[in-house]
């Protein structure tokens, strides 16, 4: 009751007077007990993390799949169940399914705590394939060649070698590796309402490429170079009906009934 008859300006100038409580202060030894405390705890969070069978890899989960199986991804990262799953060198896994899976073009790897390891695939797709004496083998856009398989893949322009006399005695200077390269250059700058429609890219030589589309109709394309350019003529030429479509110097197009 005095206490509640004080004024409240007297009852904060008594406990500025007073003074801020006390601070809680350690003995030297009770400063080493709390560190040694803090030691043994990390020391147990390392060794449950890194070295016991707590935290272990028990499954390998794969997703982004698509011609591949989830069973030919884990074979390739070559994890496998037991072992600290910290200890799990993401980095070396993603290595190993890129260098093992050509059909993969990118991986991405992490820990799925407590005890998965995630593997996330990007599979290749094919703008062109390839009539090789094996198959047909596809390319992608960056023109890299990652399976071969026994038909073409529907959908895909199949680029065929068909050089002319001219274009034989050029292979020192345009060998093939290089004509393919150009036609698969050409497959990569169709938009796809447009590459559907190509059955095969003909290579006569380096400049004088030419389309297969449906229907029996040619596409005079000419050399690889402005392709994103003759691609969008093509397209806005293919409203017309035609047995030919002249593309080569994309200023002047041209159609032939």
């Amino acid at each position: 009751m005095a206490d509640a008859a004080v004024a409240p300006e007297e009852r904060a100038e008594r406990a500025a007077a007073d003074g801020p409580p006390p601070r809680l202060r350690l003995s030297r030894r009770g400063t080493a007990v709390v560190a040694a405390l803090g030691a043994l705890l990390l020391g147990f969070g390392l060794w449950l993390v890194f070295l016991s069978s707590v935290l272990d890899v028990r499954t390998v989960a794969v997703t982004g799949t698509e011609k591949l199986t989830a069973d030919q991804v884990v074979a390739a990262a070559r994890v496998h169940p037991g072992g600290p799953l910290a200890r799990v060198d993401t980095g070396a896994v993603r290595g190993r399914v890129v260098k093992g899976l050509r059909r993969v073009a990118k991986v991405e790897v992490w820990r799925g705590w407590p005890h998965t390891v995630r593997i996330k695939v990007t599979e290749r797709h094919p703008v062109a394939a390839v009539r090789e004496s094996g198959g047909y083998t596809q390319v992608d856009a960056a023109g890299v060649r990652f399976a071969t398989e026994a038909t073409a893949p529907a959908g895909v322009p199949v680029v065929e070698l068909k050089p002319t006399q001219a274009a034989r005695d050029a292979l020192a200077v345009f060998p093939q590796r290089e004509l393919i390269a150009a036609a698969v250059q050409v497959a990569g700058d169709l938009p796809p309402t447009v590459a559907k429609r190509v059955r095969f890219i003909e290579v006569h030589s380096y400049d004088d490429i030419q389309l297969r589309l449906d229907g029996d109709r040619t596409v005079l394309w000419g050399s690889s170079e402005r392709g994103p350019r003759k691609a969008k003529v093509l397209a806005a030429l293919l409203t017309r009906q035609a047995r030919s479509y002249d593309v080569s110097a994309p200023e002047a197009p041209a159609t032939a009934p």
